[in-house]
């Protein structure tokens, strides 16, 4: 299982000037000292709102098949106390994170798991690598999680070998979860986040959960209540090593309506399996190495298999969005229109969720190249409490440096000041290193019209 590199934000594709001569046309670059990194010191889970027969269908679908389709004969777990040890050049923040992120299993999902001493046996290893590194081994990933190896080194000596195929376990001894190293805080947080989890539980990722971090989405990038709930289920006693998915099937109703009582109520509503073709549609869309047209006509192919098969969940409002996204260049009016149809989807489901916070970027980036600073103001106002509840500090910084650019425009240069310090701070976070807050700083103020000195 591994993390997809697929950026998050891409709203200035549309707008920003594609030259040097052209960006020194707009408004000169900031030159302003960056303050502090800001962190999220607690993650909010929130609660899980789906009836329990849906969950326990998401439970098996998550538990007995991979992403590649392969299925996964039985449930496999660690038995005992977890340790988690780190080993490599580990980047500024992941102990703090991972301190946390172990905290919330012990609470919230009841494992016992821990940080491993120094020279004390990990049944789970964090190993930190450059990304250019581990992207040679597996193109495309952020990080990745493997079985039955303890170390970076191990791996590539037994990879293709079959040790590390998920699909022959019989239980769980130990994994290794490979991060980089030379990134953001919060990418490194986020690979913590997904592939301990995988490490310890599910394997598999579902387009069609909207509130789980299980969904390469990846508009939720710390674990949720959804999330902590399927942990607890896979590591409570019911539920054992070796256990089929007809097995797992028959123990789960009673063991969610103990953890979930509140889930315990009937539903009309069915699992709607999704069919290879859209996933297949999606995942072409957003792959960065296609050309661009090809990239539009998958993702027109997604919202066309998406509406043929009478969705209105967030599966039919998250192809909207990648339309929207791959379309921002070549077609501004068609992104327009995929982004105002993916937000009212996501609104009508979620209300002001970090899923419409997504979409609300890209409208807000429109409103202030269109010189609607008012607007740009309100979608961001709208979408900074679920990019912070969300702990999504790159998305928080950007709607900040958004709302600056737009206060700014309509004149009301102190509230700005004072926006624009605030995004800095989560910046550090959420880009890494100064040149990238900078750089991300000065593309969101090339996006304000020109204005003219007086």
């Amino acid at each position: 299982m591994h993390r997809l590199a697929v950026p998050i934000l891409c709203l200035m594709a549309a707008c920003v000037p594609t030259s040097d001569s052209e960006v020194a046309n707009r408004n000169a670059p900031v030159a302003i000292d960056l303050p502090p990194m800001k962190t999220f010191s607690n993650q909010r889970a929130g609660g899980v709102n789906r009836p329990n027969s849906q969950i326990a269908q998401d439970f098996l679908d998550l538990t007995f098949q991979m992403e590649s389709g392969r299925p996964l004969p039985w449930l496999t777990k660690f038995e005992g106390p977890i340790k988690v040890g780190v080993r490599g050049k580990t980047p500024a923040g992941l102990e703090g994170d991972l301190a946390r992120l172990l905290a919330r299993f012990r609470s919230e999902a009841r494992i016992d798991i821990t940080r491993a001493r120094s020279g004390e046996d990990a049944q789970i290893m964090v190993e930190a690598i450059p990304r250019k590194t581990l992207q040679r081994a597996v193109p495309q990933a952020a990080c990745f999680v493997v079985p039955n190896v303890a170390s970076w080194a191990e791996f590539k000596k037994n990879r293709g070998n079959g040790k590390t195929d998920w699909t022959r376990l019989s239980n769980r001894t130990k994994a290794t979860v490979i991060i980089p190293n030379d990134v953001s805080p919060q990418e490194v947080r986020d690979c913590l986040h997904e592939e301990i989890a995988q490490a310890l539980g599910p394997l598999n990722d579902l387009y069609r959960l909207p509130d789980s971090i299980f969904n390469d989405d990846n508009f939720h990038t710390v674990l949720t209540g959804f999330d902590m709930l399927i942990l607890r289920a896979y590591y409570a006693p019911e539920l054992k090593n070796g256990m089929t998915r007809g097995q797992a099937a028959r123990a789960l109703p009673a063991l969610l309506n103990r953890l979930n009582p509140r889930g315990n109520r009937a539903t009309n509503a069915g699992a709607n399996r999704t069919p290879k073709q859209w996933n297949d549609a999606i995942t072409r869309a957003l792959a960065l190495g296609t050309a661009q047209s090809q990239r539009a006509s998958h993702a027109a192919k997604a919202v066309k298999i998406a509406k043929s098969q009478g969705w209105t969940d967030n599966r039919l409002a998250f192809s909207l969005f990648v339309q929207g996204r791959v379309s921002l260049a070549s077609k501004p009016e068609t992104a327009i229109s995929a982004f105002v149809q993916s937000g009212n989807i996501y609104k009508q489901l979620y209300g002001a969720s970090v899923h419409s916070a997504h979409v609300n970027t890209q409208m807000a980036a429109f409103a202030l190249s269109s010189g609607q600073s008012d607007l740009a103001v309100r979608l961001t106002d709208e979408s900074i409490p679920a990019a912070r509840n969300s702990s999504n500090a790159a998305l928080l910084a950007t709607l900040l440096m958004i709302k600056a650019e737009a206060l700014e425009a309509a004149g009301r240069k102190d509230e700005a000041r004072r926006v624009r310090l605030d995004s800095l701070g989560w910046g550090r976070y959420g880009f890494g290193s100064e040149r990238n807050v900078r750089m991300r700083l000065n593309e969101i103020k090339g996006l304000a019209p020109r204005r003219v000195r007086s």
